[in-house]
């Protein structure tokens, strides 16, 4: 069997474990020598495919590779929000171009929804084209927003559990800093990623399974508007004299002056105002039954780089479906992405790796189960405390330093030598 070369990619937000997903694939690849030729990276995903900027991972020191297990977010090989829609036959003409001048006979592509999307699309291209091309998607997102919401594609995506490690940790470390400061600030309005979805926000409840916080937590499900918000926390103020409050980036507060993204999602840390900082000053004007004002935080990009806070549940959950997507590439064909399934029999938390087609999976988006909002509708029930504590390991992930500062991968810039004709994506 002649062996073929290999181009991995990612796309969309990045997460705390996806160069472990990466580093899973490399592994694997390099176990069938007999199968595999050269790997290279899409430089910044299949904006890298379209332009040939092809990283060349095989000529990558091991040492550097292993550090991708604690290496975060997507600078070792790049992501983007460039997306691959119907009608774009110039990209798609491309894609095969690149395929064929290259001896390429693999496309790995870590990702969300909208990538898996763009993994679909490759694989119906090189059927159309003729291409010997064996397509598979491997799943990130820090949303959990990937699959359907019964859980059967898939149970959560990597990159979550990490993510909701950090906001329990925040959570408890805000908590303190309230307790302290309440006579001045007594409302502290921190708001979370999650503009569709409220598996975040949800997360926060972690640091207080036994709801001893004045913790209020807004997820967009919660079918709630500002003035039930205020009255919520004058509510808790009466009670507690404090009140953490917890808002998802998509709670309805009205018009934030959007940005969209090429997927057309809202971009809200590049909107003109914040949910938190609307939140805020609507309460402050409408007055809080405490003296002292409320303020506010806005988490930003660092929740989905912070690999200190990296769950290592995740990390061995991302690096093994790295490793399932190419046993599934050499066995099963193209079309599929590996995914992870929850052994809910068990008496502990224990999954399985398995495949799904990339159609059902493609631009799929799940639901936040109502049966997990609390009655209050502030709250997240305990079976969903449940689902998502075991996602948040147990230890701390031990993160090499050198003088004191992280060792992260550093890739030595080798790109494969070009062999098409300069080219400009379509929707530039």
């Amino acid at each position: 069997m002649k062996k073929k070369n290999v181009i991995v990619a990612q796309s969309g937000g990045p997460s705390p474990v996806i160069n472990n997903s990466l580093r899973g694939i490399i592994n694997t690849i390099k176990s069938y020598p007999d199968k595999f030729q050269t790997i290279y990276a899409g430089y910044h995903g299949i904006e890298g495919v379209l332009t040939e900027e092809l990283l060349d991972i095989s000529a990558q020191d091991e040492k550097e590779i292993a550090l991708l297990r604690t290496t975060p977010a997507a600078g070792t090989i790049g992501t983007c929000r460039y997306k691959l829609k119907d009608k774009q036959e110039k990209d798609f003409a491309r894609v095969v171009e690149v395929f064929k001048a290259h001896k390429i006979g693999y496309f790995f592509y870590i990702g969300g929804n909208g990538s898996q999307h763009t993994a679909f699309k490759v694989s119906e291209i090189a059927k159309k084209a003729g291409l010997d091309l064996i397509a598979t998607g491997v799943p990130k997102t820090i949303d959990n927003d990937v699959g359907d919401s019964e859980f059967k594609l898939i149970d959560h995506t990597p990159g979550y559990g990490s993510v909701a490690k950090y906001w329990a940790h925040l959570i408890q470390n805000a908590n303190e800093e309230n307790a302290g400061s309440c006579p001045a600030d007594p409302v502290l309005v921190i708001q979370a990623m999650g503009r569709k979805i409220g598996y975040i926000p949800a997360a926060a409840r972690l640091a207080d399974s036994e709801r001893t916080m004045p913790l209020q937590v807004y997820i967009m499900e919660s079918r709630l508007n500002l003035e039930q918000l205020a009255d919520k926390v004058n509510d808790e103020l009466k009670k507690s004299k404090r009140c953490i409050v917890v808002i998802s980036e998509g709670f309805p507060v009205g018009n934030l002056g959007e940005s969209k993204d090429s997927f057309g999602h809202t971009q809200f840390s590049a909107s003109k105002m914040t949910v938190e900082q609307i939140v805020v000053n609507y309460l402050n004007d409408k007055g809080l039954n405490a003296r002292g004002s409320a303020r506010g935080q806005v988490m930003g990009t660092d929740q989905r780089s912070a690999i200190v806070y990296a769950s290592s549940v995740d990390l061995d959950e991302a690096y093994k479906l790295g490793k399932k997507a190419v046993e599934i590439a050499i066995n099963e064909g193209s079309g599929y992405m590996a995914t992870i399934l929850r052994k809910w029999d068990s008496p502990v938390y224990n999954v399985y790796y398995d495949k799904v087609p990339l159609e059902k999976v493609a631009l799929s988006e799940r639901t936040f189960p109502w049966k997990w909002i609390a009655d209050s509708r502030i709250d997240v029930t305990d079976d969903f405390l449940k689902y998502a504590r075991p996602l948040i390991g147990e230890e701390w992930v031990s993160v090499p330093l050198v003088n004191g500062l992280q060792r992260f991968t550093c890739f030595k810039q080798i790109f494969a030598e070009k062999k098409c004709p300069d080219y400009i994506p379509e929707t530039y």
